[in-house]
């Protein structure tokens, strides 16, 4: 038996790019019987299924050990070629997803969870609230005594202290260098190879700040991206990021290209929102010349927003007219000369040391010699 409210938030591909949708368990919606089951002992377990729409579907697979009960896994199976829930899709597949839950209760006790709880799978968050969830009953109703989730509680007595200062969480080591190519019908529009660590601050579950930094895996991140005339995209995937994309612009007044935009929806499963999101499409980075490249040995920082930004390594990239996938002339960033000038001037100063003391070591010489003849 359950009783709870549900609302899901779902990434998919649209023509015009990645988006986001958000939408509520309907209130038609219905246990399906052919697919629910009550288990059988030693050979299946009970799960939940409930329909709705156009093919959607919930379902809640159980377990139980001596003495608790948990909901094991949770699925969403939802049909893109629904257009009032996923309006403009690109594709009309039917997806599956599911994550492991933390729902789990005494046995012979129902679960009960007034908090919101997230689960997250793949590019889907459900969230259920005000939820009463109870398997393996003795009889047909719930049972009085229950098991209280983690988010309701424990309430403190007295005022909470005010929250700590942001404590940033251990550096990871740099992250890998990988080439990225973005081809369109007329070619290569984008080459890009860099390192990428994101710089997330967010709240804990017990309200305290933190900031976290995650560094991008090349080998478990999908990478896409789009070609237009103005705005070219590369747009990175992993298990918990849902999407990081980059968005490219020109000037034409200036005829240079640059990082106009960056937009991150990912997973921060220790948050007490997991669903963290930024966006900005104002600015201005990595800029050189169309035709050129722009390269930066030294770590560069883009601010996105105030609890985001991006840290990028060793980054070389060119952005439209892209001639055989390669990269055009290079244009150093600011931070590489200055790194040159620094010993230049030191390899300056030194040569300037030698040759005064070879001066005074000369002019010491022909002074020890005055007054004296030869014979």
């Amino acid at each position: 038996m359950a009783n709870f409210s549900a609302a899901f938030v779902t990434s998919y591909d649209t023509r015009n790019g990645p988006t986001n949708v958000t939408f509520d368990l309907p209130p038609d919606a219905a246990v399906l019987n052919s697919s629910s089951s009550c288990g059988k002992e030693n050979t299946s377990a009970p799960s939940l299924v409930i329909a709705f729409g156009r093919g959607h579907r919930l379902t809640l697979n159980f377990t139980r050990n001596a003495t608790r009960y948990s909901v094991q896994l949770m699925g969403f199976i939802y049909n893109l070629s629904d257009t009032q829930i996923f309006p403009n899709a690109s594709s009309k597949e039917i997806k599956t997803v599911e994550s492991a839950t933390d729902i789990r209760a005494d046995i012979n006790k129902k679960y009960r969870c007034v908090s919101n709880n997230q689960i997250h799978m793949h590019n889907v968050t459900v969230t259920l609230h005000d939820a009463t969830i109870q398997a393996y009953l003795a009889n047909s109703s719930f049972s009085k005594e229950e098991t209280r989730c983690e988010q309701d509680g424990p309430f403190p007595t007295t005022a909470p202290p005010p929250p700590p200062r942001p404590s940033p969480s251990p550096t990871p080591e740099s992250p890998s260098v990988h080439k990225y190519n973005v081809s369109g019908a007329n070619g290569t529009c984008l080459l890009a190879s860099m390192g990428l660590q994101l710089n997330v601050t967010y709240s804990k579950r017990d309200n305290t700040t933190v900031s976290g930094l995650f560094s991008i895996d090349p080998s478990n991140t999908s990478a896409t991206g789009s070609c237009g005339p103005q705005l070219v995209t590369l747009d990175l995937r992993s298990s918990r990021i849902h999407s990081l994309l980059f968005q490219f612009g020109m000037d034409p007044n200036t005829s240079q290209f640059f990082l106009q935009g960056i937009q991150l929806n990912m997973t921060v499963p220790d948050a007490r929102d997991p669903t963290f999101q930024a966006d900005n499409s104002s600015l201005r980075a990595l800029q050189a010349t169309i035709g050129n490249s722009y390269k930066c040995n030294a770590e560069e920082r883009v601010e996105v927003t105030e609890a985001f930004s991006v840290n990028i390594f060793k980054v070389w990239v060119q952005a439209f007219q892209v001639q055989g996938d390669k990269f055009g002339s290079v244009e150093e960033c600011q931070l590489d000369e200055n790194s040159m000038l620094i010993p230049i001037a030191v390899g300056g100063a030194l040569a300037g040391l030698v040759l005064i003391v070879l001066i005074a070591y000369l002019i010491g010489r022909k002074r020890s010699h005055a007054g004296y003849q030869t014979i």
